[in-house]
C-alpha cells in the first residue's frame, strides 16, 4: 500500500492514523491523536516535495461526532500560517483499528 501516490503536480495521500511513525505508538485522546494524524500526512506530502501549505484538500474521518470542536480547533492550529484554509469533508465513521479516532486523507499541490 502507498502512503501516497503523486500524479503530476499532484499528491493524494492514503488515509493517515495516529501512529507515531517513529515509534509505533498511538496516543490515547483526539487532540493529540489529531496532531500525529495531520503531522503523518504533512510528512507523506513533504516526502513528494511540499509541505502543509501545499495541501489543498482533506477528507477528515471522525469515530465520534462529539469530538468535531475539538478536532476542529486542532485543525485550525495545524494549518494557521495557510491562507485559505485547505477545503474540508469531515465524515463520522467506524474506523477499522481500535482506539483510533481520527483518520485524514489529503490532496496536496507540489512543483
Amino acid at each position: 500500500m502507498s502512503q501516497g501516490v503523486r500524479s503530476g503536480p499532484l499528491v493524494f495521500t492514503s488515509g493517515q492514523g495516529p501512529l507515531d511513525p517513529a515509534t509505533g505508538e498511538m496516543p490515547a485522546d483526539l487532540a493529540a491523536q489529531a496532531r500525529q494524524v495531520l503531522a503523518n500526512v504533512e510528512a507523506v506530502v513533504a516526502a513528494a516535495g511540499g509541505d502543509r501549505r501545499s495541501i489543498t484538500r482533506c477528507t477528515c474521518y471522525l469515530a465520534d461526532p462529539a469530538h468535531f470542536a475539538e478536532f476542529n480547533r486542532v485543525y485550525r492550529e495545524f494549518f494557521a500560517d495557510c491562507t485559505p484554509l485547505p477545503a474540508r469533508t469531515t465524515v463520522v465513521a467506524r474506523l477499522v483499528r481500535e482506539g483510533v479516532l481520527v483518520e485524514v486523507d489529503a490532496v496536496a499541490v507540489v512543483g
